[in-house]
């Protein structure tokens, strides 16, 4: 039976294809798709024809966009990267059929595998299979946030995931999957005190259903709230460090706004357009901040290979064992068949829709 595939033929447009991947050959394993996580930033991104990848060509000896082809053109066939799967036939001991792991192939009814190209990782038994769409990549992402923040303090002699965040205080700029899922972490590691900052009252009902502290930046400044509350001696208040996890420039200033002299926002958001609203002339000069990207694609230097993406994905299980009923209940906001995939694209890319996390079940 061929396997089913959302595809993106060009900007705006989302269907499903048919294809044929052949029997496992010796080395290899096949799975068949449980659950498929949506990603809405950096999917939309493709509909909307805003991906940087799209647009330019990526040197990645260099790395630098580049004038010239578009490293991902249309069509766009491998979307998402939050996948649950059961292995059916293995033709390796590396794996066993029966078996059921997080991995990232994109949105597909099945797949087949190598071991040595795709990452596979059990699940645990007593761990949701629903949740496993945050073990292979998303979860890393957050956790990696985490890690930037303690190396930001200890370089490469970070010791655990709390090194950055234990005893401290803590601002999160966006309450979707990443900023949710970054909180959770940040409290779950022993910081003093998370606030999630967010304009949209859904998603801060979601954050405040998980234990999180919210704001609302549209009814009161939130860095006048929080440098009142968080002083640490005189001209010194604010955040220790912010991780900012929405892709727009207001938010950056905003997390920019929040800390400390000194202090640290660590940046997790992918930004799709300009960044007008940041004003590099305020805080962050004034108060001699330091801004820091926390790409997946990295591990702080130094911390490879001991903080391996095996690592991310086992602390990501860590987090989910502690919280998975909650974030099961509430950051899933609606788990719908595989088939209606490209209508529910499309209508989150046009507003018709919204959701916080949406898992296609196949």
């Amino acid at each position: 039976m061929p396997d089913r595939v959302i595809v993106m033929p060009a900007p705006g447009e989302v269907t499903i294809r048919e294809e044929e991947s052949g029997p496992a050959r010796p080395g290899t394993f096949r799975v068949r798709t449980l659950y498929t996580g949506v990603s809405a930033g950096t999917e939309l991104s493709y509909l909307k024809g805003s991906n940087p990848y799209l647009g330019g060509s990526w040197n990645a000896d260099l790395a630098l966009f580049q004038p010239g082809e578009a490293t991902t053109p249309y069509p766009v066939t491998r979307l998402g990267y939050m996948e649950v799967a059961q292995v059916t036939e293995s033709r390796t001991p590396a794996v066993a059929e029966g078996t059921i792991g997080a991995m990232a192939y994109g949105h597909r009814t099945g797949y087949l595998a190598d071991p040595l190209v795709d990452r596979f990782v059990p699940l645990p038994a007593d761990l949701d299979p629903l949740l496993g769409v945050y073990v292979a990549h998303m979860g890393p992402i957050c956790v990696n946030g985490l890690l930037h923040a303690a190396a930001d303090l200890y370089g490469p002699d970070v010791r655990t995931l709390a090194d950055g965040v234990r005893g401290r205080r803590v601002a999160v700029t966006g309450a979707g999957v990443v900023g949710v899922l970054t909180a959770l972490l940040a409290h779950h590691h022993g910081a003093a005190s998370v606030v999630v900052v967010d304009p949209t009252p859904q998603r801060r009902a979601v954050a405040a259903a998980l234990g999180l502290e919210t704001l609302d930046p549209d009814a009161e400044d939130p860095a006048v709230l929080l440098k009142t509350r968080w002083a640490h001696g005189p001209g010194d208040r604010g955040a220790d460090v912010v991780f900012q996890c929405r892709g727009q420039g207001s938010a950056l200033r905003l997390g920019l706004r929040l800390l400390r002299p000194q202090g640290t926002v660590v940046d997790l958001a992918f930004y799709q357009s300009g960044a007008d609203e940041v004003r590099f002339g305020e805080e962050f000069h004034h108060n001699g901040l330091v801004l820091r990207c926390a790409q997946i694609g990295r591990v702080p230097r130094g911390l490879a290979p001991t903080w391996d993406r095996e690592r991310l994905s086992g602390e990501s299980m860590a987090l989910l064992r502690a919280y998975g009923e909650l974030v099961a209940r509430h950051l899933v906001s609606a788990v719908v068949p595989f088939e209606e995939g490209p209508t529910l694209l499309t209508e989150l890319a046009t507003g018709r829709r919204q959701e916080t996390q949406v898992v296609l079940a196949c």
